[in-house]
This record gives C-alpha cells, structure tokens and sequence, in this order.
C-alpha cells in the first residue's frame, strides 16, 4: 500500500501525451486572421473578406461581409489584398477591429 501511494501521486500529477496546447483566453481574443479583399465599402465602413477560420468567433472559413470601425482602418487597403485582420462580435454585428496588408 506504501508503494501505490506515490505511484498514485505521479500519476495524477503526470502530463497526459495526447494532451493538445491550450491557447489562453488572451491569446484567442487578440488572434489575427488571415484573408483576401473581396469588396470595399467606404460609404458605409465595410468590408467584403474571404477569409479563414476566425477562431476567436469559433466561425469557420467563408466569405463575409464585416463592418470596419474606425473606419479609418480602410484606408490603404485595396480589393485583392491579403490581409492579416481582427474581428469581434459588437452585438452581433461582426466588426473588422484591426486589419493591416500581409506580406
């Protein structure tokens, strides 16, 4: 019994190998995706993406349309671009954050 004790012990404390990185809450929310310029509305502060996942959002790859605030953040960027972007949910309303040209 003496020697299951510990052995016990080490077993709970061990690291699982199958275990998959968990990505803080942080690092989720501040995660920047990646997409190409599709449609640019300046009247209106949107933006068409074709984009990949938005993991922070849990949405999978699509082509959408987003509102940009400030809108400020339109200026530069052109209909083909790749873009590296953040998006949040304003209320349900999806919102392009921070967006900038990919390399």
């Amino acid at each position: 019994m003496k020697r299951l004790i510990p052995l016990l012990a080490a077993l709970a404390l061990a690291t699982p190998l199958h275990a998959e990185p968990v990505t803080p809450p942080a690092a989720q929310a501040s995660a920047m995706s990646e997409g190409v310029v599709r449609k640019i509305d300046t009247e209106n502060a949107k933006i068409t993406l074709r984009h990949g996942p938005l993991v922070n959002l849990d949405m999978p790859p699509m082509t959408m349309v987003f509102r940009v605030q400030p809108s400020g953040l339109l200026n530069g960027i052109k209909v083909g671009d790749k873009v590296k972007f953040h998006a949040e949910d304003h209320n349900g309303v999806f919102t392009v954050t921070a967006i900038e040209a990919a390399p």
